[in-house]
């Protein structure tokens, strides 16, 4: 059975522990034949060659980090295959520079995640204090307005955590009022052969769980979304985390296949 896991992280990104090959390492003891290496993009946009620090990697490092994904992908390849891949932030007036980063590079897939709205934070806690409840649907819906945007960029092969606002809300997880919203971006994501990410890492957050709910799963399904897996790693111990209860959960929902992908072209593994 081919076990793979497309979303980790590594120390560069500064809020993350352990290095590339810990990553590996604990993906051959999880049982995986593939490991994604994903680490956060740094901030392409940006004047400074670290914008925050304890949230992305260096620009100048960004070269390094190819490098060494690319010289372990050769190292490991009699073990598991190692996937080279970035969690790339998307901005919509940054797009091209973003594109432009990442076209010298070989990479087998990039996840298009949006971690900012208004410029703050999805995982600020206090974001939602400063709201009357009338406005809640509108930022659901300027969020979902985004990753349906991403999705239709033409850049990313993986939508990243797509309800992820609800990590330290758990109430956004509610889908009223945003009906139409996450369906545009579930069509789009049809619509480009791309990939939604089952993220495991709601499970570290109030939210518990997984991302995207059952309930926006089960709308992909209908829409012919693919999926595809992601433990969102931040310490080599949680790869592969929930693998087999998410593979459980997805033909329960009614799922025949999920996927991954090698130089951008998807791979399909029957559930």
């Amino acid at each position: 059975m081919e076990k793979f896991d497309l979303h980790t992280h590594h120390e560069r990104c500064g809020h993350a522990s352990g290095v590339i090959e810990d990553y590996i390492e604990a993906a051959i003891r999880a049982g995986m034949t593939a490991i994604g290496i994903s680490d956060h993009s740094p901030y392409f946009a940006r004047e400074e060659d670290r914008y925050q620090p304890g949230i992305a990697m260096a620009k100048s490092e960004f070269p390094n980090y190819v490098a060494e994904v690319l010289r372990l992908k050769e190292k490991y390849q009699d073990r598991i295959e190692v996937l080279l891949g970035v969690e790339s932030d998307y901005f919509p007036e940054s797009v091209e520079i973003y594109r432009a980063a990442y076209a010298p590079y070989p990479f087998d897939y990039l996840i298009g995640s949006v971690h900012q709205t208004r410029g703050i934070s999805i995982f600020n806690r206090n974001r939602w204090k400063q709201l009357d409840k009338s406005e809640y649907t509108a930022e659901k819906k300027l969020y979902y307005k985004l990753i349906a945007e991403s999705a239709n960029a033409g850049m990313f092969q993986v939508l990243g955590h797509i309800d992820a606002m609800k990590a330290y809300y758990p109430a956004f997880s509610d889908i009223r009022g945003a009906e139409e919203d996450i369906d545009e971006v579930l069509r789009a994501v049809a619509a480009n052969d791309i990939a939604l990410e089952i993220n495991t890492s709601g499970s570290t957050k109030d939210v518990g769980g997984w991302y995207p709910s059952d309930a926006i799963l089960e709308r992909a399904l209908h829409f012919g979304a693919d999926v595809t897996f992601g433990s969102d790693a931040h310490i080599p111990e949680r790869v592969g985390d929930d693998w087999e209860q998410v593979r459980s959960r997805l033909k329960e929902i009614g799922f025949k296949r999920w996927v991954y992908f090698r130089q951008k072209q998807k791979v399909v593994v029957p559930l």
